[in-house]
């Protein structure tokens, strides 16, 4: 089989590529993929654009975006087959997205003002999503736990719920670290007055996740949006040190 033509337009050459690998003839490793599969590995790739980005590096970020592109592609391959949609539709449809978010450059709308283009954006984006209907709507379910708090929160705070500032938040880590403390002492009470061994309850557990919850705001408050996921695990293990 001959090599796809390295002349040709490079998003026609991968896509002849990708399809290639996964014809009859092509590579057995590719043709038992499914999008499931591919999940793990989708994600990863992710967070390596990710780290490539913070690495500074070109050469570095060029690699990592064409693997998930990659993953983009491989994704559309499969739905091709399945007749469920086409690269074309990815890209059209993101296309047309484009051009009905941004109405200050495609449009009569004019405006310099980057608030006043998110507020449009969030706006635009309500109207064509009307099933979404509460304020929380969107945030998806397979995000870590800590960036999904985060996100969570960004989409409260859009409709005035959130603390007004630093100290509310504060107040609010401080009350849930005493209510955490009140079940962790009760658990192990009844351990001892049981001779049992010291098992966290499921109230425990849930104040624990409040008092996760509310670190999290507090840093999103401290305008620590750029510690590492690492950084406020270490900072979550510190607390329940604390208590």
């Amino acid at each position: 089989m001959s090599e796809p033509n390295p002349d040709a337009p490079a998003m026609d050459r991968l896509l002849e590529i990708m399809a290639r690998l996964r014809a009859p003839d092509g590579c057995a490793w590719d043709r038992e993929q499914t999008p499931a599969t591919l999940k793990p590995q989708m994600l990863e790739e992710v967070y390596e654009v990710i780290e490539a980005i913070d690495a500074g590096s070109p050469a570095h970020l060029t690699e990592e975006l064409g693997d998930l592109l990659l993953h983009i592609v491989f994704q559309a391959q499969i739905a091709s087959e399945a007749g469920d949609f086409t690269f074309a539709d990815v890209a059209n449809g993101i296309a047309d997205k484009l051009i009905r978010r941004h109405p200050h450059v495609f449009g009569d709308t004019k405006t310099d003002d980057p608030a006043k283009i998110v507020a449009q954006w969030n706006e635009l984006k309500k109207a064509e999503k009307p099933e979404r209907q509460s304020a929380l709507d969107g945030v998806p379910r397979a995000l870590p736990a800590l960036m999904r708090a985060e996100a969570l929160q960004k989409k409260a705070r859009n409709v005035g719920f959130d603390w007004p500032d630093v100290q509310g938040s504060l107040d609010k880590v401080r009350e849930e670290i005493a209510e955490v403390t009140v079940e962790i002492e009760s658990d192990v009470a009844f351990a001892q007055a049981n001779e049992a061994k010291f098992v966290p309850t499921p109230e425990t557990a849930e104040e624990l996740g409040d008092l996760l919850f509310s670190i999290v705001n507090l840093t999103r408050h401290l305008k620590l949006s750029e510690c590492t996921l690492e950084e406020l695990d270490a900072a979550w293990n510190a607390v329940k040190r604390a208590v």
